[in-house]
This record gives structure tokens, C-alpha cells and sequence, in this order.
């Protein structure tokens, strides 16, 4: 029987969605697995917009499902549909749409909340003790929610505010090459830095969200 992933989307561009090349990254990696996958998101909208290009802020509001609809060819359903029971594991890529959109750590740092479905979710897998993946700065979202759970995460190299930050929350920090991930078998909670890292090579990001994908899977 094939396994079944849910992942987690929550806009479509780097600077107020989800990280398009780890999104798909994250797909192709699952499909070249064997794996089958349903893309979710919140049907709500972004906590901003902003051109990719100048990196400005832009006027009006975006819906989070129905931009994320653009990685996901049109196949995106309710994050508020999301039954974990129906799926063996849970991935959730980077973009400061994760901090943004998932929670508002883009905004209250570590005082921040994670959204009430994402936290659902979250519950959800961690009770039936499915493994879950970070991506990015997706590990935040876990950190936020899991306070005090002392989880083994990365956020990419030894950073010190982040560092202090994770330490805050009751977890711990692994530096990780961008090929790399950190694996928390004792939480089943799976890591990579992707784009924390300054302008990685592409194919990089690529080999350390391969790395993660084959290691939750293989935690099913």
C-alpha cells in the first residue's frame, strides 16, 4: 500500500507564501518515493502581499489556498478538512509564508501563536505519532507549538540569536549544511535548513529536502 503524505501550503513566492522550489522539491521527492500526497492549506487569507520582485509590500489580499492552487496544479483542499488518521506523515515547506501565514512569528518572534488548523494538525500527527517534516523555517511553526517539548531541530548554521531563540522555547538547535538534516527520532520530527541558508546552490536545497523526505518516510 502506498503511503500517504499531507503537506502543508500556505501561499505561492518566497516572500509571503510558500517557497516555491521547496514546495515542489518536497512533491517531487514524495513522487519519486512511490509516495502519495494531498497539498492543503488554509482556505484564508495571506497576512501579506508582496512583489517577489522589489521585495515592497503591495496592496489588496491573497487567498493562502487558492495561491498555494499554483504549485499545486489546481489540487489543494482545506488545511480545516486535514484528518491525520487518513495519512502516514505530515511535511511543511519554508517561505516567510510559514512565519507569516502559519503563525505570526514574522511578527512577534518568539511570543507568537501558531493559527488554530495548523496547530490541530500538528496535534493530530504528533498524537498518532506520525513523523513530521520541516522545512526552512517551517521548524519555528513546530518550536512554537511544541513549547518546552525539547525538540531536536535546525535552522540551518550555528546562529546565535536563533540558537537563543529555540532554547527559549525548551528545544535544541543542530547546525546543518544546507544538504543536511537533523533527525529527532525520539519526536519523529524530521529537519533541513533549505534557504536559511544565504543563496544556496538550487540543487543543494534540493539533496537536503530529498535527504528529509526519505527519512520520514522511512519513519512510517
Amino acid at each position: 500500500m502506498k503511503k500517504k503524505i499531507a503537506v502543508i501550503l500556505c501561499g505561492s513566492g518566497f516572500k509571503d507564501g510558500s517557497e516555491i522550489h521547496e514546495s515542489v522539491f518536497t512533491l517531487n521527492a514524495l513522487s519519486e518515493h512511490g509516495a502519495d500526497f494531498q497539498c492543503f492549506a488554509q482556505d484564508a487569507p495571506q497576512a501579506d502581499v508582496v512583489d517577489c520582485l522589489s521585495g515592497q509590500a503591495m496592496s489588496g489580499t491573497r487567498n493562502q489556498r487558492v495561491e498555494s492552487a499554483r504549485i499545486a496544479r489546481g489540487n489543494v483542499k482545506k488545511l480545516s478538512d486535514l484528518d491525520p488518521a487518513q495519512f502516514d506523515a505530515l511535511i511543511l515547506p519554508g517561505g516567510f509564508g510559514a512565519a507569516k501565514n502559519l503563525c505570526d512569528y514574522a511578527f512577534k518572534g518568539i511570543s507568537a501563536t501558531v493559527k488554530p488548523e495548523v496547530a490541530h494538525a500538528l496535534d493530530g500527527f504528533s498524537k498518532l505519532k506520525k513523523p513530521i517534516g520541516a522545512i526552512c523555517i517551517a521548524p519555528m511553526v513546530l518550536a512554537l507549538h511544541f513549547k518546552g517539548k525539547g525538540l531536536h531541530l535546525t535552522l540551518g548554521s550555528a546562529d546565535a540569536d536563533l540558537e537563543a531563540q529555540l532554547k527559549n522555547l525548551g528545544h535544541h538547535h543542530k547546525a546543518c549544511k544546507v544538504t543536511e538534516i537533523c533527525v529527532d527520532e525520539a519526536s519523529r520530527v524530521v529537519s533541513t535548513p533549505a534557504y536559511m541558508h544565504e543563496n544556496p546552490a538550487i540543487h543543494e536545497v534540493n539533496q537536503g529536502i530529498t535527504k528529509l523526505v526519505g527519512s520520514v518516510l522511512s519513519m512510517i
